[in-house]
């Protein structure tokens, strides 16, 4: 079987002051504290999360 490609995200910045929706898509990707990271399945899903909070997130090269 061939491995799934992944992405490792990290949480940079806090969802205080933020709207419920960007709240809500930190916890959909499993991040709800600064400096948490999270190794998440490369689909277009998880690409959107990441684009609607890249404000608050980074993604890490391995």
């Amino acid at each position: 079987m061939a491995s799934k490609k992944t992405l490792k995200v990290r949480q940079t910045g806090s969802p205080i002051r933020r709207a419920q929706d960007q709240r809500a898509t930190l916890i959909g990707l499993g991040l709800n504290k600064i400096g948490r990271e999270r190794e998440l399945e490369d689909t277009p899903s998880v690409r959107g999360m990441i684009r609607k909070v890249s404000h608050m997130v980074e993604i890490v090269e391995e």
